[in-house]
């Protein structure tokens, strides 16, 4: 598939997702086999008022590209202009939101209040589009809720206005997260456009990945909350599409991640904001191990990259493994 001029053979792509997606993940992602990389959303608003802490979201690692950076908003001037100054900074592509099921950005008719609102949904691409040089694609719902399914006409419009390719979340907006994603509408989707579509939702498994290219017909698969705490999801995609052995990860390597995933965090942050986001990383990267609860509320209490040492060394103990922090493991 193409994404514009740039050539993706089943592209694994990793999802926006807001307080995960930030740079340190996203080249800890890279390194796994990710083939493209989308930033968490960024405020079109924040990006005009260059408010500082949404101007830091734009920062793009060389070693990251192709990536996309998100934009969401619902003012077209607005994501124009924003747009430009995210191609500016280095995206390779720009995504758009409009999948976001928060109540915040929602009620600011903002993510995924758009598939309620496809006149300026398609005059939003259409301004973007026109704007800057490198694609733009958009990631969207199947719809409000399951009495108003309109992903295939939203995409047929998206389509129309210009966009490069189709990211689609199998869940309606007012399923969040719940419920089990309806890879049917991918299907429909694929085929009534003949641009690139990415198939999104309960991917957690490499198994479940091939499932949904062989149902769904996509071109590549966007994966997100299944990479949460699991980058090696992505090498065990590549794997498993090249037919060879699904590596598994052992305990050592997960507790090496943690650590270095949290000295990446502290050097793009600061520690007193890397260790605190830590936190939840770090309770991602343990689920399913032994005492994982009890584990998780003691990264609750972290504060600096020793106390995530300390813990980890006792997680380690208590799991009969030697875990080694040597500066190589911490990417320094």
């Amino acid at each position: 598939m193409f994404i514009g001029k740039k050539e993706l053979h089943t592209p694994l792509i990793l999802a926006p997702m807001a307080g995960v997606t930030d740079l340190p993940f996203r080249v800890l992602c890279r390194e796994q086999g990710c083939d493209w990389t989308v930033s968490e959303m960024v405020s079109a608003k924040g990006i005009m008022y260059h408010n500082s802490k949404t101007l830091q979201m734009l920062t793009i690692a060389p070693e990251e590209h192709p990536t996309a950076l998100q934009l969401f908003g619902s003012v077209p001037a607005e994501l124009a202009a924003a747009a430009k100054v995210a191609m500016a900074d280095g995206a390779d592509c720009i995504d758009f939101n409009m999948g976001c099921p928060v109540a915040k950005v929602v009620g600011n008719g903002e993510g995924s209040a758009l598939m309620q609102k496809p006149e300026l949904a398609y005059e939003i691409l259409a301004r973007m589009v026109e704007a800057v040089s490198v694609p733009v694609t958009v990631k969207m719902r199947t719809g409000w809720d399951e009495n108003h399914i309109n992903v295939v006409q939203m995409a047929e419009l998206a389509e129309k206005a210009g966009v490069a390719a189709v990211a689609v979340h199998a869940r309606t907006r007012m399923q969040f997260y719940s419920g089990k994603a309806d890879w049917s509408l991918i299907k429909a989707v694929k085929q009534a456009v003949h641009i690139p579509v990415l198939g999104n939702g309960d991917i957690f498994t490499a198994r479940d990945g091939l499932r949904m290219l062989q149902e769904t017909g996509c071109d590549g698969l966007m994966i997100g909350r299944g990479a949460d705490g699991n980058p090696w999801l992505f090498a065990q995609m590549k794997a498993a599409l090249s037919g060879g052995t699904v590596p598994e990860v052992t305990v050592t390597e997960r507790f090496q991640m943690v650590y270095r995933h949290a000295v990446m965090l502290c050097r793009f942050k600061g520690e007193g904001i890397g260790i605190k986001e830590m936190r939840t990383h770090a309770a991602a990267y343990i689920k399913g191990l032994p005492r994982a609860a009890a584990y998780r509320s003691r990264f609750f209490f972290i504060n600096s990259l020793q106390d995530l040492e300390q813990a980890l060394r006792e997680y380690a103990t208590f799991l009969g493994v030697t875990v080694q922090f040597a500066d190589e493991d911490a990417g320094e």
